[in-house]
């Protein structure tokens, strides 16, 4: 997928109320990975559209003890596609470490960096470190690797969090989990 951040288009929105519509600035440049966000192979993720329209948020849901996301599967590792090196410790992560980007509302300004969450899921449960942050406020540009913005409810985790909680094959995309602080 190759897309100029020119052509796209994000619906801007606070706490998922529409606002206004805005076109990112202009770049020539091209980029084919993707962010991780999307799906677990690059033929299945998803790159912003030309005249498309994304939903941006501030906010996500209320943590709870068991507060529902969805699980995506990012590559925190160098030349992957999470692209730049982690929010919290400007450093690339091994995918078998427990390891998580969490969306803006629940990352809070890096307040939850460092720290532990306990993922739950099929009956099993594993602690995750938040390394961080899945934009749900900007994308469809460079920075954002021509990606959307994430949705508000997303913890996008390591393949080593897949692993420990069992999800395998065609379960891994978009898997419905519940987390909270450890």
């Amino acid at each position: 997928c190759r897309l100029r951040a020119s052509s796209c288009l994000l619906w801007r929105a606070s706490c998922s109320l529409p606002s206004q519509a805005y076109a990112p600035a202009p770049s020539a440049s091209r980029v084919t990975r993707w962010r991780g966000r999307a799906r677990a192979t690059s033929a299945g993720s998803e790159c912003c559209k030309p005249g498309h329209f994304y939903p941006t948020y501030q906010c996500s849901p209320l943590v709870t003890a068991s507060t529902r996301a969805v699980m995506t599967l990012n590559n925190f590792e160098e030349g992957g596609d999470g692209g730049n090196p982690s929010e919290c410790d400007n450093k690339y992560h091994l995918n078998m470490e427990h390891v998580v980007a969490l969306s803006t509302g629940w990352y809070a300004n890096g307040r939850r960096c460092g720290r532990q969450i306990r993922i739950s899921a099929k009956g099993r449960s594993v602690l995750a470190k938040v390394v961080d942050e899945c934009d749900s406020l900007h994308g469809c540009d460079k920075p954002h690797a021509f990606q959307p913005p994430c949705p508000p409810n997303i913890v996008d985790a390591s393949q080593g969090v897949w692993d420990a909680l069992g999800i395998t094959g065609d379960e891994v995309g978009d898997f419905p989990i519940t987390w909270s602080d450890a």
